[in-house]
């Protein structure tokens, strides 16, 4: 007869395996990378940080969110329109800014992402390539950080610069294996394998919304911007946190801290992105306090930097709940049954209505 296990590993194990945690993983070790940092830093960094930023700090981060928000608009608009989806410049800023906030302000820091790409997709009329625009938008901005990053902890002192350098090769040795496969599966593909045509597919919407003759540049350009403006945000969070180090040592820093927020495992952008900058200012010489400031503060000025999407989202939660929009005197012809109930959807505050193939917005935005 088997021995039976502790009741503690059976409720440990119930708890590992339940929906719940598989849901909120990243919340939980968001606040758990977190409250280790508080624990052996103490929050007094966490509060000067805090103390520091003032209203130039703010106005500061307003204008960078601007730049790098329209920006990463225009790069969602050039990839859109290689997919064949119309996509106004004023509208992709304004779902930009509500992607931004909703990223910002729920777990995860991608929920903003997700409603963009679904609501974009709804409103397109073709709920597949409207995902996919806002996926390879991401993707474009994922390549330009991997590759300026590469550059940049490759060629300037970083705590990583010495492991980078011994690990090139093998990387280099390991993209040249990958690269044989693919070119040994593409000659020896059968034409009618449908998972093959679905990979041709989306291989060619990536090559018309990315590395197309009239897409690139604008893209390219538009990436460029955007992680310029990240990395300003980090180094004028550095500033404000009191650190005085060179921009050239803070780079590799703040490519660290970007890469770190990629990962889903944060509340609002807080955690990895914290735990990583301590390190990495711990390993520079610079204090493992002075890099959780850091970290404290360029997340407060990108959180502000993200509420005009809250005004975005006030705006089409109002224009929903509008007696005009709801009992306007119209002809019974306009609203027929089919229109009259999609009408009734728009008081959900994170509603765009479809028109004419394109997210309703603010003139104003």
């Amino acid at each position: 007869m088997p021995a039976q296990a502790p009741r503690w590993r059976t409720a440990l194990r119930g708890v590992l395996n339940s929906r719940a945690l598989r849901t909120h993983i990243g919340t939980v070790a968001g606040v758990t990378i977190l409250a280790v940092l508080l624990w052996r830093l103490g929050t007094g960094v966490f509060l000067d940080g805090l103390r520091r930023i003032d209203g130039p700090a703010l106005l500061a981060a307003l204008a960078i969110g601007v730049l790098t928000t329209v920006f990463s608009a225009w790069r969602w608009q050039l990839v859109a329109r290689g997919l064949r989806i119309r996509l106004l410049l004023g509208e992709a800023v304004a779902d930009y800014y509500r992607a931004l906030f909703l990223n910002a302000a729920l777990p995860g820091g991608v929920l903003g992402d997700v409603h963009r790409a679904v609501r974009h997709g709804q409103s397109s009329g073709d709920m597949g390539r409207g995902v996919r625009a806002v996926v390879l938008e991401r993707v474009a901005g994922q390549i330009a950080l991997a590759v300026v990053g590469g550059a940049v902890l490759l060629t300037m002192e970083s705590p990583v610069l010495a492991e980078a350098r011994h690990l090139a090769p093998a990387v280099g040795l390991a993209g040249l294996g990958a690269l044989a496969v693919v070119v040994a599966l593409r000659m020896n593909r059968t034409p009618s394998s449908r998972r093959g045509r679905v990979l041709r597919a989306t291989l060619g919407e990536a090559r018309e919304g990315l590395l197309s003759r009239r897409n690139w540049p604008g893209v390219a350009l538009s990436s460029a911007v955007v992680l310029a403006g990240h990395l300003g945000m980090f180094v004028l969070a550095a500033r404000i946190a009191g650190s005085d180090a060179s921009v050239a040592e803070l780079l590799p820093l703040a490519v660290l801290a970007l890469l770190a927020m990629g990962l889903p495992l944060n509340v609002g952008g807080f955690g990895p992105r914290e735990g990583v900058t301590a390190w990495a200012f711990a390993a520079m010489g610079l204090g493992a306090g002075a890099g959780l400031a850091t970290a404290i503060v360029y997340g407060v000025l990108s959180f502000v930097a993200s509420l005009p999407g809250a005004v975005v989202l006030v705006v089409r939660w109002y224009q929903g709940l509008r007696p005009a929009n709801r009992y306007s005197p119209v002809s019974a012809e306009k609203y027929a049954p089919k229109d009259a109930a999609r009408l009734s959807s728009k008081a959900f505050p994170f509603s765009a209505e479809p028109s004419e193939g394109r997210p309703m917005t603010p003139e104003s935005v």
